[in-house]
């Protein structure tokens, strides 16, 4: 399916009206309502990752989408982890995986399950099967499986598809009790060679695998295909509306011939929806993995990675991130969204809830001349202009204080508005300064900027109403600053398609991805700070203070998203 790019800002109709349905709503309407297959049922949607890594943004989309979808219509969505593949799971996964969803504000109440619950079941249906001669035992190996496949002229074929019904129940009790090694045998559903839909050809539903389970130990050491697990699991639950994402929809027969074949508890209706992708970024989890483990980040929370916990430490919130995932919509085309309209979402959430703080990323040292030397005074700065319900907070003032390197220049360009000798700047919430000069290193690099202040100007305004034309500019007090590292995050991939075809997704890093910046100095109020406290360092960004490394003695924030916002509606 071609893909398109996606303009979210454009598709808002909904939005207008505050009402937001898709065609997923749509259909599940028209099941629920009088004479549909589902009137009078609660509806019921689960969602089930496959345990062996962590989420990502991608999958945000559709947990979204199926715990969104209950809320909507007054129903229940259950949590199963698909841990049908035994190679792969990890503890480690399951437990991130539930964090992620509750810290994203969904619930799944007493409604968690794993997969292999169901182990007992799906192995009596694939029994079942053979029994009403559909299913039989092949022993063609995968490489033959490949080379049998056909074409769409030409059907598949199987030298075992006739084989007796004793003798594949027999083989198959065979497989189960371990007597065969991994590969040598598959049990294939019996339906149709020479069908266009090639997952209906015969399709393997059982495959042999001696590897321990990390819930059912060494019981099996055989293991159900997904496509014949999915239905299985869905109806065992009772699920009424299985949401997948696209790349299954051509399975869908194969679901509904097992749920028609089988005998289960309810016949659940499997819709699909198109994946989520976005700019300058992987989605797959083994490409994420690959990362990880050659150390090009620092881990599956490595603020730059598209994972929850990765947003959740760069300083995401779960509101930015659920409002991301209800503004692209749902669809049936494939598309990319921009990158920038992540952040764009962040930063709107942001600046109604962020608390304003001052902070130098990179300082020099501003001295008042004229101010009495061991003064201190204590402003009152507002914490959020958006919210005067959060009040002020003190902050000090001094002498000397911490302004950035890039307010001053020696000798300014055209329409350079802050400090530089003869000119007249606001220092934020506090007085007007004008500068006098400045000392210098012996390397000619700034030591000290010289200002004198109007003491006839505090909060900012002059006594005598002059119109001060210079910039508004932030500053730490000196005396009370205290220092930090500051990470500023850009995007991992330079590449805006890093999974194009023909590309080493490897090679389309940033190299720049990531800047550290030691002896920053920050207000006296960010000591007390404890993560994830997230806040808009003024004129620079929002930033967090980073969850892992952050401590006593040591403040760590974390560049969320700058405030220049690039995206376009």
């Amino acid at each position: 399916m071609e893909e398109e790019r996606s303009r979210p800002e454009a598709a808002s109709e909904e939005r207008k009206t505050g009402e937001s349905r898709n065609f997923i709503h749509a259909f599940i309407e028209e099941d629920i309502a009088p004479g549909g297959q589902y009137a009078g049922m609660t509806v019921h949607t689960r969602f089930p990752p496959e345990p062996n890594g962590y989420l990502h943004i991608g999958h945000c989309k559709a947990l979204c989408i199926d715990f969104g979808t209950a809320e909507k219509f007054g129903g229940i969505c259950n949590l199963r982890m698909d841990d049908t593949n035994p190679t792969k799971e990890d503890v480690e996964y399951v437990e991130a995986i539930q964090e992620d969803i509750h810290w994203l504000g969904f619930d799944w109440g007493d409604r968690f399950y794993y997969a292999s619950q169901y182990f007992d079941k799906m192995y009596e249906c694939a029994e079942e099967l053979i029994k009403k001669g559909l299913a039989y035992v092949c022993e063609l190996t995968p490489e033959q499986m490949k080379e049998y496949r056909g074409d769409l002229n030409t059907p598949a074929r199987s030298p075992y598809r006739d084989r007796p019904i004793e003798e594949s129940l027999d083989l198959f009790r065979r497989m189960k009790a371990g007597e065969f090694p991994n590969g040598a045998m598959t049990l294939r559903a019996k339906i149709d060679l020479a069908s266009g839909n090639f997952n209906m050809r015969d399709p393997a539903i059982y495959r042999i695998n001696h590897m321990t389970h990390h819930a059912t130990g060494d019981k099996w050491c055989i293991y159900p295909m997904y496509d014949f697990a999915h239905p299985i699991e869905d109806a065992m639950e009772h699920i009424t509306h299985s949401l997948c994402s696209l790349e299954f929809e051509d399975h869908r027969p194969l679901y509904n011939w097992v749920v028609e074949h089988c005998d289960l508890p309810a016949k659940p209706r499997q819709i699909e929806f198109a994946r989520l992708g976005i700019d300058h970024t992987v989605m797959s989890k083994r490409k994420l993995r690959q990362l990880v483990e050659t150390g090009r980040v620092s881990g599956w929370d490595d603020p730059r990675m598209p994972t929850l916990c990765g947003l959740r430490r760069r300083g995401y919130t779960p509101a930015s991130i659920r409002n991301f995932c209800e503004r692209i919509g749902v669809a049936k085309n494939a598309s990319t969204v921009e990158y920038a309209f992540l952040e764009h979402c962040l930063r709107e959430d942001l600046n109604e809830t962020a608390q304003r703080v001052m902070a130098v990323l990179h300082p020099v040292k501003l001295v008042l001349t004229n101010y009495p030397e061991g003064k201190t005074e204590v402003f009152e700065v507002e914490n959020n202009p958006n919210r005067p319900e959060d009040g002020t907070r003190p902050v000090s003032f001094s002498r000397e204080l911490w302004i950035e390197a890039e307010d001053f220049l020696e000798t300014p360009i055209p329409k350079y508005k802050r400090l530089y000798p003869g000119n007249e700047v606001r220092l934020k919430g506090a007085y007007l300064v004008t500068c006098t000069g400045c000392k210098k290193n012996p390397d000619g690099s700034i030591a000290e900027i010289w200002a004198e202040y109007d003491p006839d100007s505090r909060g900012g305004n002059p006594a005598d109403g002059r119109k001060v034309k210079g910039a508004t500019i932030h500053w730490v007090d000196a005396a009370t600053a205290k220092e930090a590292e500051v990470r500023l995050y850009d995007n991992l991939f330079s590449d805006p398609e890093p999974d194009g075809a023909d590309k080493n997704f490897l090679d389309c890093l940033n190299p720049d991805s990531l800047e550290i910046l030691q002896n920053c100095m920050v207000e006296a109020s960010l000591a007390d700070a404890k993560a994830p406290g997230r806040f808009q360092f003024m004129r620079l960004g929002y930033f967090c203070l980073d969850s892992k490394d952050s401590g006593d003695g040591h403040l760590v924030f974390n560049r969320s998203v700058s405030l220049k916002d690039s995206f376009k509606a």
